[in-house]
């Protein structure tokens, strides 16, 4: 059956074409115009500064702006068709088995979407924080309808359904505070002297040390430092591991010791 034989009025395909045109032009128009005014006015409220929380938030009301003028114009396209009005009514008449398949069909999709609206509500994290997801470390670019979009200290950028997020957990380093502690662990010889390990390494760190972990292979010591801002983290962990490697090297406390065995 040919295309046009659905439409309910030859002349409708203007309407059609038109509604989705329209809807992309107002969708774009809009989004521009609630971003740079939402912006200037968060600034003024805030004098001049825009807190990473409501930067999260405008930015996820400016998308679903966007998505629902697109659907609005979508469904006026859709309406000029024949067997649109019987469909929908055959949908409502049967709501209860439509509603279950689409629901089911679209789980993932939705799950994703109320774990955004979560996030950008409950906010925790926003954009501008760093956090620490599974493996990845890096500071969060963009929180969107579905997922969320982290850029690692090695500018590699993450895609993470906002889902996994909502329901993981969640290191946020700068929750709080836009500085962090560092931490790093250091091995050394089963038979060397913890405690001129841990004096030698506080002198040069000029923070705590502990004993972590004690194994026949080696014994772990945790030495802290900081804070630095969250974006230096991982730079000033590898300063400060090379320079606690070097000390227990100049106190002779490695000799012979290879570190732990990982196997």
């Amino acid at each position: 059956m040919h295309l046009a034989s659905l439409l309910k009025d030859d002349g409708q395909w203007g309407v059609v074409v038109g509604a989705i045109v329209v809807a992309l032009v107002l969708a774009f128009i809009v989004e521009r115009l609630f971003s740079r005014r939402a912006e200037r006015l968060a600034e003024a409220v805030t004098r001049g500064h825009v807190s990473r929380e409501t930067a999260t938030r405008l930015r996820f009301v400016r998308r679903v702006i966007y998505a629902v003028i697109l659907l609005i114009g979508i469904t006026v396209a859709l309406s000029q068709f024949r067997g649109v009005d019987d469909v929908a009514a055959s949908l409502l008449a049967s709501g209860v088995v439509a509603a279950a398949i689409i629901g089911f069909a679209a789980r993932q999709t939705l799950a994703n979407f109320v774990a955004g609206v979560m996030l950008a509500v409950t906010q925790p994290i926003r954009v501008g924080d760093w956090v620490r997801f599974e493996d990845h470390y890096g500071v969060v670019v963009d929180v969107r309808l579905n997922y969320t979009i982290l850029r690692t200290a090695g500018e590699t950028r993450l895609v993470i359904p906002n889902e996994k997020l909502a329901s993981g957990i969640l290191q946020n380093d700068t929750l709080v505070n836009d500085e962090v502690g560092i931490e790093v662990a250091v091995w050394i010889p089963p038979g060397a002297d913890a405690e001129r390990a841990a004096t030698a390494l506080g002198e040069e760190s000029g923070a705590d040390v502990a004993v972590a972990e004690t194994v026949p292979c080696g014994v772990r010591l945790v030495v802290g430092g900081g804070p630095v801002p969250a974006r230096e983290r991982a730079t000033a962990e590898n300063v400060l591991r090379a320079r606690c490697h070097a000390r227990l090297r100049a106190e002779g406390l490695l000799e012979g010791f290879s570190g732990p065995d990982r196997s």
